[in-house]
């Protein structure tokens, strides 16, 4: 492969993440407005929010697995331009809206073809070295940053001006980048690598977990994801319904928080992670990182008590500082745990297990946030606090496992 052919691909594979999370950040701001336009009891617009987010997590779930492993057998590139192809239509119908069912439709349909993450690191697995993939999935993560930068800021202008406008933004933007993969994504996937056959029980997302989890580290490693992604979720599906309901701010206020976010994951994941990885290594930037994510949302359900900006945002740096220390770290320890072959079966089961977080996540935060508006954050430190003490009792075990070459 050229060097102008292979600047393309990972110009391409940055984009495409950089696009995944604009998309999903770019409606942030936006969403309780559009839930509220069409639901009149304002008491009901968190329930309807956690349901809408639970929605596209429970589909990614079923399909992130099996898309997983078709491109195992068929392929990387197949495989993503029909993932950017469903956000596309996706974006569209709940740009369309006119009814919470158009919202949730929307939501479905992105879901059931949501397998660009979790082929992008597949990808990325395949022209990378095993020692060199928590420095590029950092850079994946920090471009994601960027992302969560941008989205919210336009979602935040634009939806400030029609609050379906971000809606198209992210639909064409999407459809342009998926024109331009087909032409200039080259497939990474060696033939000798490939899946040997696709059967019908391949369709079973239960099923596409069963050998995977014959492996012990993988175990320990999905279940800390789970819960770890779990509280995460708790804290993101809620945190535009507390600004607005605690903080009384609007959907600018709201794209601004979530652009410095986007600032805080940049210099994290970016920076931060590939200056520490070679020094400290993954188990111990997963177990910094989770504690500094841990006190920082409980410093965010702390604000229903008392609530200066400056206070606001320093909890919100110090939460994302630590979730970018874990993210990459907590994906090299997965992804080498297997072989080259399966790069797309643990990508997409790792997108599967933080998809049912997703599900379980913003409606247990909806459930608590009936009871108490902080509780929700008290909930998530918790939780995060229980994911690291799983994660340090099989530090040995982890630190054993033999990893392929």
């Amino acid at each position: 492969m050229d060097k102008k052919s292979s600047n393309q691909q990972w110009m391409f594979v940055l984009v495409t993440t950089f696009l995944n999370f604009l998309g999903f950040s770019i409606i942030i701001p936006v969403i309780p407005f559009l839930v509220q336009k069409y639901e009149g009891n304002v008491g009901l617009v968190a329930l309807y929010v956690g349901l809408i987010l639970s929605s596209y997590a429970f589909c990614q779930f079923l399909a992130a697995p099996v898309l997983g492993m078709l491109s195992d057998r068929f392929g990387r590139k197949p495989i993503l331009l029909i993932s950017l192809l469903g956000s596309v239509i996706g974006y569209i119908f709940m740009g369309i809206g006119g009814s919470l069912a158009m919202l949730f439709l929307g939501r479905i349909i992105d879901g059931l073809t949501g397998g660009n993450i979790s082929t992008v690191y597949a990808y990325v697995a395949d022209i990378t070295e095993p020692k060199d993939r928590g420095r590029f999935f950092g850079l994946l993560g920090a471009v994601g940053g960027l992302g969560f930068m941008v989205g919210p800021a336009i979602g935040g202008i634009t939806g400030s001006l029609h609050l379906t406008a971000p809606l198209f933004i992210a639909a064409a933007v999407t459809a342009l980048n998926t024109i331009w993969g087909l032409f200039v994504m080259k497939e990474s996937l060696k033939e000798e690598h490939r899946l040997n056959k696709f059967e019908l029980s391949h369709l079973n997302p239960f099923g596409a977990f069963s050998h995977l989890l014959s492996i012990k580290v993988l175990k320990v490693l999905f279940s800390v994801t789970f819960l770890y992604f779990f509280a995460a979720t708790m804290f993101q599906g809620n945190l535009a319904v507390f600004s607005k309901d605690v903080l009384s701010w609007g959907p600018k206020d709201i794209g601004l928080l979530l652009f410095v976010v986007g600032i805080v994951d940049i210099f994290s994941q970016g920076f931060l992670t590939a200056k520490l990885m070679p020094v400290l290594g993954d188990v111990k930037l997963v177990i910094g990182g989770a504690i500094l994510n841990a006190v920082g949302i409980l410093l965010v359900g702390a604000q229903y008590f008392f609530h200066p900006i400056l206070f606001t945002y320093g909890v919100i740096i110090l939460l994302n500082i630590g979730d970018g220390l874990v993210q990459p770290a907590l994906s090299s320890l997965i992804s080498r745990s297997v072989e080259a072959k399966k790069q797309g079966r643990v990508s997409g089961a790792n997108q599967s297990v933080m998809a049912i977080s997703r599900v379980a996540g913003p409606l247990t935060a909806a459930f608590l946030y009936q009871f108490h508006k902080s509780l929700p954050y008290l909930g998530s430190s918790i939780v995060v606090f229980l994911a690291l003490g799983l994660f340090i009792f099989f530090i040995p075990a982890i630190k054993s496992h033999e990893y392929p070459s």
